[in-house]
């Protein structure tokens, strides 16, 4: 029999998370962000819940070919933008709108040949400093590009860099209001934290195209300040495995490599088909949460390659081939946030989701 370990796509978690972001800000279009094949989750397994977006973000061509390969006649955008002519023939021919966030962009644009002018994403640094033109540089860019008869359209885009702390996007907003006052297009500054923290009492930064990255597959993007349910929020991902020894402790027994836990009474512990192979994180410590049998519990010794080693004590009825969940959605109705394993060991459920290693069978619910 295969290994006892799958993983889960929710297609109804997706599409809940989608509409949660509509209300979050009711006057905009929504971006699905597939990035990184969909968060882990995989483009095609996350495309059915995901297809009440007006748009897609993503990163490269070769994701952008899989959801036009899907049946997506809609708009898609790519977030970096195109790095030489060849992609910018491949947005031609796909029909991909893209952002512009340096000079080299808008040179190619201007050399570039076609019969179809362009939708672009112009992009200002408002404070994150990774890409977009400096504000004082922002006004200079677009009449550049207002110029090409290559472009069509031009959206002013920016990313905000604090959205899930506490400096929040008041300064980055008005800083962005200032420096486009007058510019004509549509605009897009909310990702999933502005969205969920902001955009209801500054509907700028709900208009007229939201990112919603992280929500949609139900990570809350502030977390721990609110968390997934906070939010109302559902897990889209769920691993899962099941338990394929036990063990009897005593006092002073230790337990996996290094013998990193010792037992300080007698316990019972299990172990669970899942390890840093399959995309578990190796540093989760010692009381990361799990579930057994839907029933709460915590992790005990080093993550192995292949396997876990839990805590029975409080699930006296757990038996050979238990359902152990690592993250999202136990037995029972009972929910493992993907976010409470990640801070245990010391990430995000970002990292999680896209660590999610292809020898996991998955599966789409």
């Amino acid at each position: 029999m295969p290994r006892p370990i799958e993983a889960l796509i929710h297609t109804d978690a997706l599409a809940h998370n989608l509409a949660r972001a509509r209300r979050a800000a009711p006057q905009a279009k929504v971006w699905a962000v597939v990035k990184a094949n969909a968060y882990g989750h995989g483009i095609e397994r996350a495309y059915a819940g995901l297809q009440g977006a007006d748009g897609f973000a993503l990163l490269d061509l070769a994701e952008a070919e899989r959801v036009r390969a899907l049946g997506w006649r809609g708009p898609i955008l790519l977030l970096e933008g195109c790095f030489e002519m060849r992609d910018l023939e491949a947005c031609s021919r796909l029909n991909l709108w893209h952002t512009v966030h340096h000079e080299a962009q808008i040179a190619l644009l201007a050399a570039h040949k076609t019969h179809t002018p362009h939708q672009v994403f112009l992009k200002m640094n408002s404070g994150m400093n990774r890409l977009g033109f400096a504000p004082s540089a922002y006004r200079s860019a677009w009449t550049r590009l207002s110029g090409l008869t290559q472009v069509d359209s031009i959206t002013l885009m920016t990313h905000f860099a604090d959205a899930d702390g506490t400096r929040g996007v008041a300064e980055a907003a008005a800083l962005f209001e200032l420096t486009t006052r007058d510019l004509p297009g549509d605009r897009t500054l909310g990702n999933s934290a502005a969205t969920l923290r902001f955009a209801h009492g500054q509907p700028e930064v709900g208009a007229d195209w939201v990112r919603p990255g992280i929500m949609v597959y139900g990570s809350s993007p502030d977390f721990p300040a609110h968390t997934a349910a906070d939010w109302h929020l559902q897990p889209t991902m769920t691993l899962r495995a099941r338990l394929i020894a036990l063990r009897d402790l005593q006092r002073g027994d230790s337990v996996g490599y290094g013998g990193a836990f010792t037992a300080d009474a007698p316990m019972r512990i299990g172990v669970a088909a899942c390890g840093y192979a399959d995309g578990y994180p190796r540093v989760a410590p010692t009381g990361t949460p799990v579930l057994v049998n839907g029933q709460r519990t915590r992790l005990v010794g080093r993550v192995s390659m292949d396997m876990v080693t839990v805590d029975l004590t409080a699930v006296p009825d757990a038996t050979l081939g238990s359902e152990v969940t690592l993250w999202g959605q136990g037995p029972g109705g009972n929910v493992l946030s993907i976010d409470e394993v990640a801070r245990a060991a010391g990430t995000v459920g970002y990292e999680l989701m896209c660590a999610l290693a292809a020898r996991v069978p998955t599966a789409v619910v």
